[in-house]
């Protein structure tokens, strides 16, 4: 009997994570089905840049992000409620007009010859990638913390 329950046990697990690959898929979307507030960030910082391609994260619980390309080779990522989590440039300078006042003049006074060309806001802090390579790390008020190694 005990040999019984490990297997139906088993099984049951298996089938539960079989279940969440079903659901847990992404989707390609339209920049219209995005939320208003992702929407209106892209038409803010990215004026003229042209939304290439938007996939919807869904997990088993609902939507979990949102991952746009743009034409100029730029990547956000939004919470499903249309928050920024992310912007990476790829290689090339984000737009400053959403980024912390602190941030923005952490980076201009301590490395003037660079940009930001990544930067991810987490629940407690920010992360950003400069030009050079260096890997800062901020408090979720925009103070700095440290050099990320």
């Amino acid at each position: 009997m005990k040999k019984l329950k490990n297997i139906t046990g088993t099984f049951s697990f298996i089938f539960l994570l079989m279940t969440g690959f079903v659901f847990a898929q992404d989707r390609a979307i339209s920049p219209n089905q995005l939320p208003k507030s992702a929407k209106s960030f892209l038409a803010t910082n990215f004026k003229g840049i042209t939304v290439s391609s938007v996939i919807e994260d869904r997990e088993i619980y609902g939507i979990d992000e949102y991952k746009v390309r743009l034409a100029n080779g730029m990547k956000a990522e939004f919470d499903s409620k249309g928050s920024w989590k992310e912007v990476d440039g790829e290689h090339q300078k984000v737009p400053y007009g959403f980024i912390p006042a602190n941030i923005k003049n952490y980076v201009a006074k301590s490395f003037p010859n660079t940009h930001i060309t990544n930067i991810e806001r987490k629940r407690w802090s920010y992360k950003a990638e400069l030009s050079n390579g260096v890997d800062l790390e901020f408090d979720g008020s925009g103070n700095f913390k440290r050099i990320d190694d």
